[in-house]
């Protein structure tokens, strides 16, 4: 079993990756500075856990909880579609200098691999669909705001693979695609439709349709993986002894989101119409994954696509009062 270092641990994908980490048996510890984040996401395996309450940008914070590890698992960053186009330098900030203290930290304790959590952004408008590892990465228009995430998310990969000095033996990197789960926040498409679906079902009489507005056409298509699935990809991914590996983890059940919409609404025992509103710029009409390589390692996903989602809405149902609830800077 292995000491392992989950930056970020107190988020969505961090905290269920901690989750998982204690029940296989690891020594886990985790640095964030819960802005964005909360330890009652680890639940019961809490009381397992070193928590340590940081910001990814201190270097001497972050040195430090790097002491001692095998393996840091590098989560920690902003995310959500709107903190994008609202606040691009603090994503830019937080993605940056995060990866370098954990490199400097990693240096100062020899720390022997490093497993980069990447994303999908990374490669925004893929000439190859499904995608596999290797299609480009790219930011197709820098003064775009949106593109501050996928920026960001380049510059951690090329320094996990290049950057100057001491280098793990083992570098690993992981691109999530579209992972949804409970408790996911609510500045992301499933929640946000879910709640806009609760609000037009308390104020619609029963038996007629509802007219859901999305952003752009709702042809868009997503490849979404619940968060149990990412877990499972992501001890495949740990126990692997490949060096310097990318791997897409996601499904292959490409989704577009009018049918999400559809789904959600049939949560709530409705027939939806749905309303299209221009998309966002920058927005990707298309994205699902390969995941052959993935596979290679034993991975399927145990969840589909209408089973998993229609479990998240009701979980957002019942945590509705919480949508308010401030979400702070710093993943």
């Amino acid at each position: 079993m292995s000491r392992i270092l989950v930056t970020g641990g107190t988020g969505f994908l961090g905290a269920a990756a901690v989750r998982g980490l204690v029940r296989d048996g690891h020594s886990v510890r985790v640095l964030d500075n819960n802005s964005r984040g909360s330890p009652h996401r680890l639940g019961e395996e809490q009381a397992s856990v070193e928590v340590i309450c940081a910001d990814i940008r201190d270097g001497a914070a972050v040195a430090e909880a790097c002491r001692g590890m095998d393996i840091v698992l590098h989560c920690a960053f902003v995310n959500g579609t709107e903190t994008f186009y609202e606040r691009p330098g603090l994503v830019l900030d937080v993605g940056v200098r995060g990866m370098l203290s954990v490199l400097d930290g990693c240096a100062e304790h020899r720390v022997p691999s490093l497993l980069l959590i990447s994303s999908s952004e990374v490669y925004q408008r893929a000439p190859v669909i499904p995608s596999p590892e290797d299609v480009p990465l790219v930011v197709p228009d820098p003064r775009n705001p949106r593109y501050s995430y996928g920026g960001a998310k380049i510059i951690s990969e090329l320094l996990a693979l290049h950057g100057a000095g001491y280098r793990p033996e083992q570098v690993r990197i992981v691109r999530p695609h579209n992972v949804y789960g409970p408790d996911m926040g609510f500045k992301h498409v499933i929640p946000q439709l879910a709640m806009r679906m609760a609000a037009l079902d308390r104020d619609t009489p029963s038996g007629e349709r509802v007219s859901l507005k999305i952003r752009g056409t709702g042809k868009q298509t997503r490849a979404f993986i619940h968060v149990d699935d990412f877990v499972a990809a992501l001890r495949l991914v740990i126990a692997d002894s490949a060096p310097d590996a990318i791997y897409h983890v996601g499904t292959r059940e490409e989704v577009t989101i009018e049918t999400l919409a559809e789904v959600i609404a049939a949560s709530f025992g409705r027939e939806v119409a749905v309303v299209p509103s221009e998309p966002p710029a920058g927005e990707t009409d298309r994205r699902c994954p390969d995941i052959s390589r993935l596979e290679a390692l034993g991975f399927a996903p145990a969840r589909s696509f209408a089973e998993g989602v229609d479990a998240v809405v009701r979980w957002y149902r019942e945590h509705a009062a919480d949508e308010g609830r401030s979400e702070g800077e710093v993943a």
